[in-house]
């Protein structure tokens, strides 16, 4: 163990914090917000709902900016949010105060942790919730959305004959299209990965372990107030090919490639969606891993001039890089999807595997992320990248910047 005491670990430290280095934006909070809920209740307005119950904490943090025990929230939602078209917001369980919500009151226990073999009763008092909340906005009609929850809830409203209808439609399709200010939020947050990751590359050498290496990832992004990170995607070495293995114990060894994903939930909420694959020196590349990093090169850039308003998932799919043969059985699951808080609605996924189960048109304003892998099938060697860009009028408009690995592209 170093000698160094704990407190110089963490005074010492001279690189996290991103502001020492650049100027983190202002923010216009109310704008942010005010947009946020009005994209929420153009949504009920548009599904002709009374109101939306939210549970997800991505929805959470959307609409009032609640972002207390995310990932507990998460798998056992103890807190849920009326959000009306029209009338006060009711936060239910909430523990403390959130500017952005009217009124509080107690929850009902309808996550089994809490209400265990009772939550059939829990889901029956919180249906008379709904119908109370329903005359309380002066609704003559009893058609709300739900995000999700158990079934003992939309089976207790439907007793009440309230009908329900799926919330996550409403909470998608609002978090769609962005607003300047969610943009600039986006892009501090990117700044934020960004620096993490080059303090992963500076980090890189033989005998460092993974975990080690992603480590300092996670760590730059709770030192600027950011939340989580979705997975900890981050290989080397043999564990490269096939793709989708986190990080492990391994230690890199000269000449690896390290490929990994930032899948982040950074400051304001916002998620950071960088993919590079690096080479661990002090050895030269082989010729091989330049080739299949130079096909991961060419797959991200053809797709990117796909990018644009009036395009089809379907004519994104039909128009894709021809993936070779020889990479398709590892080929990521997606060519293209949206982000915003987290990944979102809606992914494009390759021809070669099955026709889009869903067909929808790009917008300016909706931000994607452009995705390669190349494996090649039988080898030890993957490359993994990825751009997130925002949709512009005319096209795109590049977000991540983190320059590709010189040494693979000479």
């Amino acid at each position: 163990m170093s000698a160094k005491p704990v407190d110089k670990l963490v005074f010492d430290d001279d690189w996290s914090d991103l502001t020492q280095f650049s100027e983190k934006p202002q923010i216009n909070t109310e704008r942010l917000f005010a947009y946020r809920s009005a994209r929420l209740r153009e949504q009920l307005k548009l599904h002709d709902v009374d109101f939306c119950i939210l549970l997800n904490p991505v929805s959470l943090r959307y609409a009032v900016d609640y972002r207390s025990y995310m990932l507990f929230q998460s798998h056992i939602p103890s807190v849920y949010l009326f959000l009306p078209q029209e009338g006060p917001t009711v936060f239910y369980g909430c523990y403390y105060d959130v500017p952005q919500v009217d009124d509080f009151r107690p929850g009902r226990p309808h996550a089994f942790f809490e209400g265990g073999t009772n939550i059939d009763a829990a889901a029956i008092g919180l249906a008379d919730d709904v119908v109370a909340y329903l005359d309380e906005i002066g609704s003559h009609r009893r058609r709300v959305a739900i995000e999700y929850v158990n079934p003992s809830v939309t089976q207790a409203l439907e007793a009440r004959g309230v009908e329900v209808i799926d919330g996550v439609r409403i909470a998608e399709l609002a978090r769609l299209i962005k607003s300047e200010d969610e943009i600039d939020c986006m892009r501090w947050a990117i700044a934020v990965g960004q620096h993490g990751a080059a303090m992963m590359q500076r980090a890189l050498r033989p005998g460092v372990s993974e975990l080690q290496l992603w480590g300092l990832l996670n760590y730059t992004n709770i030192a600027n107030n950011g939340d989580w990170h979705e997975g900890r995607m981050l290989a080397s070495g043999p564990r490269t090919n096939p793709w989708l293995q986190e990080a492990s114990e391994r230690r890199v060894e000269a000449g690896d490639l390290v490929g990994f994903d930032t899948d982040m939930v950074g400051p304001f909420g916002y998620f950071v969606d960088l993919s590079r694959t690096l080479h661990c020196g002090p050895c030269k590349p082989t010729r091989r891993q330049k080739q299949i990093y130079r096909l991961a090169v060419d797959e991200i850039e053809h797709n990117l001039q796909l990018v644009r308003p009036g395009m089809t998932l379907l004519e994104m799919q039909q128009q894709a890089y021809p993936v070779p043969e020889e990479c398709r059985k590892n080929a990521y699951p997606c060519i293209m999807h949206a982000v915003g808080m987290c990944d979102e609605y809606p992914q494009a996924r390759p021809l070669f595997r099955e026709i889009n189960p869903y067909d929808c048109t790009l917008q300016a304003g909706m931000v994607v992320c452009i995705e390669s892998y190349m494996g090649p099938e039988g080898e030890r060697d993957g490359v993994k990248l990825e751009q997130q860009v925002l949709i512009t009028e005319s096209g795109y408009e590049l977000l991540t910047t983190f320059p590709y690995e010189a040494s693979l592209l000479d």
